[in-house]
């Protein structure tokens, strides 16, 4: 316990030198204007990254099988749909995309509404085995890639670029009035979320052993799905999809820290994702010059660090 404590410690301290350099550092345009910017930016990180981290190490304990997380599934590729169902539909000079307020909920709704009906199909008293759900979420991930390609192809070129702007997560041009909104739905659902860990501490031992230990297995699994659901809509629906972080930060937590308390495992994949987040964009912007984009950057690296554990597994199992 004292030794995880003193990890925790160094990933904090980790995560706020990183935040103190993208706040503070070669500030332009003059301290009282960019400065705000930059904290409002550093909140959607955190936000953004606490609840990625979040939905990911209880969606994989439900689960029971760490190269799942509700993005791989296919919730982010329903982002995308959206919005070029949007574009395609009626225009960038559409209510849904001038309307910010609009946009959020409509991408937050579906977003739900898909994982929720995804997940109504694939977990049903553990009938299908843990790779068939994997192939069943890349498989729909590249169903709905290849839709929203095929509208992306005949939409108009100026239409195209705007489009683009909203499918690559940024962090340049949160809206406060947007944040406002996100802190209260992701503030309340980690709440909720904290009344579930020492349930879920249970339901990591298997669905036997926690039905044995007096734990309501199946409502538990019910409100993790709707919980993680709501939590990556939230997040993706602010600042854009970033595929790959929850199963990178969420599998570093549990190689950095032993133990099997998800209060634990949460607050270590939420710091080591805060670091992600803020360092990656601090190089996007100080060393790469704006030239790509955070989400750009964390799935390639994501994209690796997951064919690393699909070779590991199949290890395993050989």
């Amino acid at each position: 316990m004292r030794k995880n404590s003193t990890k925790l410690i160094i990933l904090a301290v980790i995560a706020i030198v990183c935040m103190a350099l993208f706040a503070l550092y070669n500030i332009q345009g003059g301290f009282s204007y960019a400065f705000p910017k930059r904290l409002e930016r550093l909140a959607a990180m955190v936000m953004t990254g606490t609840a990625i981290a979040f939905a990911s190490v209880i969606f994989q304990t439900i689960t029971h099988n760490r190269l799942l997380t509700p993005s791989v599934m296919g919730i982010d590729s329903m982002y995308e749909v959206v919005q070029t169902v949007i574009y395609f539909t009626a225009g960038s000079a559409s209510i849904f995309v001038v309307s910010r307020y609009l946009n959020f909920g409509t991408a937050i709704i579906a977003m739900i509404l898909f994982a929720l009906l995804l997940y109504r199909f694939l977990f049903r008293a553990d009938k299908y085995p843990i790779f068939l759900l994997l192939l069943a979420g890349m498989i729909l991930g590249t169903l709905l890639g290849s839709l929203v390609t095929f509208m992306q192809v005949l939409i108009d070129p100026v239409e195209y670029e705007s489009l683009q702007a909203r499918l690559f997560a940024s962090f340049m041009n949160v809206k406060t009035e947007l944040l406002l909104i996100a802190s209260l739905i992701l503030g309340a659902s980690f709440i909720y979320g904290h009344r579930l860990l020492r349930d879920l501490d249970v339901v990591s031992l298997g669905r036997d052993n926690a039905i044995n230990l007096g734990v309501a297995y199946d409502k538990i699994v019910l409100k993790v799905l709707i919980l993680s659901s709501i939590l990556i809509a939230t997040s993706t629906a602010l600042v854009g999809p970033v595929t790959f972080l929850g199963l990178i930060v969420a599998n570093l937590a549990y190689q950095y820290l032993t133990t099997y308390k998800h209060s634990i495992l949460i607050i270590g994949a939420s710091l080591i994702s805060i670091i992600a987040l803020v360092g990656g964009q601090f190089l996007v912007q100080h060393v790469f010059h704006l030239s790509t984009t955070i989400s750009v950057v964390i799935n390639f690296v994501g994209g690796i660090y997951f064919i690393y554990l699909l070779l590991k597994e199949s290890r395993k199992a050989g």
